[in-house]
This record gives C-alpha cells, sequence and structure tokens, in this order.
C-alpha cells in the first residue's frame, strides 16, 4: 500500500518537473527581447536639389507663314495658265495670262493723245513766242499776249494729263500678266484657260503658301499660363536662355521633327469658349516635312528650375486615395511615409513640389516588405539608374 503512495508522488513530481521545463523561452526566440530579428535591408537614394528643364506638351496646329490668294486686277479671258501646280513659284513669276487685246489697244490710244498734246505744246509755243516779239513792238494788244501765254500752260497741263492715263493703261495691260505675290508653294488653280475674270471678284484664282519657315499654333490653358508666371515672378524658374523658348515638335505616330523652334508670341486675350490662349512658334521647314493644318505635339520649354527635387518613379507609390506616397529612411533608421505633391514626370523621375527635401533618404527598393515606423538597413541601390 505504502509502496503504491510512494510511486504516485513520485510520478507527480516528474510531470511538475516536465511542465516547469516546456514553460522555459530559449534566448532569443520570438517572445525574446525586441530586436532579435535583423532589420529589413532597403536600397535608398539620398536626394539632392538639381537643375531641371521645364517642358510642356501642349496640342498645336501647323499653318503656313504667309499666305496670299491670287485674285485678277483687271477682268478679261484667260488666255493660259502658266505653273504646275503644287510646284513652287517665285515673287513675280507669271501664274496667268489674260487677253490683253483692249488694254494693248487702250495703251497705244493713250500713247497717241500724248503725242498729241506734246504736238499741240509745240504750236503753242511757238505761237507765244511770236506774239511776244509783237507785244513789245505794240503792234497786238497785251491781251493777245496773255491769251498765248495760256494756251501754252493749257497745252502743258493737258500733257500731264495724258501721260496719267498712258500710265494708267500701261498698268492694266501690265495687270493681264497674274504674277504671284510672294514664294512659296501654289497649290490647284480654280480657273482654267477660256474662262471670264473680273478685277476684284471674291473667288481666288490660287493660292500660294510660303513653308519655309513654318508657324505651329499651340493652345495652352489658361491656368497653366497664370501658373507659369507666378513661378517665373517668384523665381522659382528662370526664364530659357535665349530670345525665346526652344520648342520641339511630336508627329502623330510619335516621331520627332528633327528641327527645333523658338515660341515667337502668346495671344492677350483668353477663347471663351476652351479657356485657352493661343501661342506662337515657328520652325524651319528646309525639307517641307510640315504642311499646313497638320496636327502634332509641341514640347515647350517654359523654363529652368535650378534646385528642383527630382525622386526616381519606382520609389514613389499611390495610397488608397490615389495620393502620391514615398518611405523615406528618418531617424534612428525607421521608415517615415510621406504623402506627396507631384508636379510632372522628367524622364524617369518626378518633379516634387511638397513631401520631400534635399537630404531626405528614398526606399527604392524592397518596399513590398516595409511600414511606418518599421527599422530598415538602408543600403546603396544595386541598380545605378535609380540614383
Amino acid at each position: 500500500m505504502e509502496r503504491g503512495k510512494n510511486f504516485l508522488t513520485a510520478m507527480g513530481i516528474l510531470a511538475f518537473v516536465a511542465l516547469t521545463g516546456c514553460g522555459k523561452k530559449p534566448a532569443g526566440s520570438a517572445g525574446g527581447a525586441p530586436g532579435g530579428m535583423p532589420p529589413q535591408e532597403v536600397a535608398v537614394v539620398t536626394l539632392a536639389p538639381q537643375r531641371a528643364e521645364i517642358v510642356t506638351e501642349l496640342p498645336g496646329r501647323t499653318a503656313a507663314c504667309r499666305i496670299a490668294e491670287v485674285r485678277p486686277q483687271v477682268s478679261g479671258i484667260i488666255l493660259k495658265r502658266m505653273f504646275t501646280e503644287g510646284a513652287e513659284v517665285k515673287l513675280g513669276e507669271q501664274l496667268y495670262q489674260i487677253n490683253p487685246a483692249t488694254y494693248q489697244t487702250a495703251y497705244d490710244s493713250a500713247k497717241a493723245a500724248v503725242a498729241k498734246a506734246e504736238a499741240a505744246k509745240n504750236v503753242a509755243e511757238l505761237l507765244l513766242n511770236r506774239r511776244q516779239k509783237l507785244a513789245t513792238s505794240k503792234v497786238i494788244s497785251q491781251q493777245d499776249y496773255d491769251d498765248s501765254f495760256a494756251v501754252l500752260r493749257q497745252a502743258e497741263a493737258d500733257i500731264s494729263a495724258r501721260n496719267a492715263a498712258l500710265e494708267e493703261a500701261r498698268i492694266n495691260l501690265e495687270y493681264t500678266k497674274v504674277l504671284s505675290p510672294i514664294s512659296g508653294f501654289i497649290g490647284r488653280s480654280a480657273v482654267t484657260e477660256g474662262a471670264l475674270v473680273t478685277s476684284g471678284q471674291a473667288g481666288a484664282l490660287a493660292t500660294v503658301q510660303q513653308l519655309d519657315p513654318i508657324y505651329v499654333d499651340i493652345t495652352q490653358s489658361s491656368g497653366q499660363l497664370l501658373r507659369l508666371r507666378r513661378d517665373l515672378a517668384s523665381g522659382q524658374l528662370k526664364n530659357s536662355p535665349g530670345n525665346g523658348a526652344s520648342t520641339r515638335l511630336v508627329f502623330e505616330d510619335g516621331t520627332q521633327y528633327p528641327e527645333s523652334g523658338i515660341l515667337q508670341f502668346s495671344e492677350v486675350s483668353v477663347d471663351p469658349g476652351t479657356d485657352s490662349v493661343t501661342l506662337r512658334a515657328v520652325f524651319p521647314n528646309p525639307r517641307r516635312e510640315l504642311l499646313p493644318g497638320m496636327f502634332v505635339r509641341a514640347i515647350v520649354s517654359e523654363g529652368v528650375n535650378e534646385q528642383a527635387i527630382l525622386a526616381p518613379q519606382k520609389g514613389v507609390t499611390r495610397n488608397v486615395r490615389g495620393e502620391p506616397i514615398a518611405f523615406v529612411v528618418g531617424e534612428g533608421n525607421k521608415v517615415e511615409l510621406r504623402v506627396l505633391k507631384t508636379d510632372r514626370a522628367i524622364g524617369d523621375k518626378w518633379l516634387v513640389t511638397d513631401g520631400l527635401k534635399a537630404g531626405d533618404r528614398l526606399i527604392v527598393e524592397g518596399l513590398q516588405k516595409i511600414g511606418p515606423g518599421a527599422g530598415v538597413r538602408p543600403v546603396e541601390p544595386a541598380d545605378v539608374s535609380a540614383k
């Protein structure tokens, strides 16, 4: 009986010891001192102010820098068209020939009238000379001499009038040759040989457009323009060097036009329908790649930010509200969450206007395994392009 009791007591002591042993926690286990797990390794980029050219991409359309509508200045029948449609023409080159017959006749008649007036003047001069001698000898009266003098002056005035009529006839005869008012490319002809044209008619015979250089009319919202002016006034942006902002073009297929242009002027009024302002840029067009009416994207240089904060795009994400956020390594190598304000993308980086400053250590790798307040071990990024 007693041996059974001693056996049970011994078994109870062993069980107690076993249970006590199971409750001990080894050093370094999960429930041990904080910091037992090594901190997460993250790649960081230390931000520093950089010089950044601020550009804006805006829609635009090309327009000829000079347009001249060819119209007749005299009436008549078109005898000949003297150009090839779509070809390049020079200033003063003849484009059409209007039947000159009636104008040639008018010119010849005016020329004969001048000759007749000059002959009448010669007669008046001879008469005046004879009467001057007779008046000196008191053979004729002073009135007769004065009448001869008046006839001469009338003959001289008649010559002036006849010369003016001759010049008008010559001009009209010259106008039968319809000349190009500018150098450029001429479009299709609105008339053919045998067509009757009239002086001052509403319809143009053809249109000549100068394509080199060429204009690009760009539309920019009034809000963008006001923001740009405020940034320039505050000194945040500096004007681009040169006489005008440099501008580049991108075609609809994404290819870039090889020539750069200059922003020439900005409209002084806002279109109330679109709340936009029209800007005009001038581009060289030596190969005639740009044609009037083409849709293009203009990349306009607004200015230069000498102290821009540029954050690599791989280090910027968005929260559930769609706001751009970034994680930085703060004091004690603890992760801090920053809500950012970004202006635009410049290459593979965001231009940050608020939320980051020079000297911040932006986390660009290892974002999936960290959170605000977590301890991390910052290292240089493996991808040097992330810097």
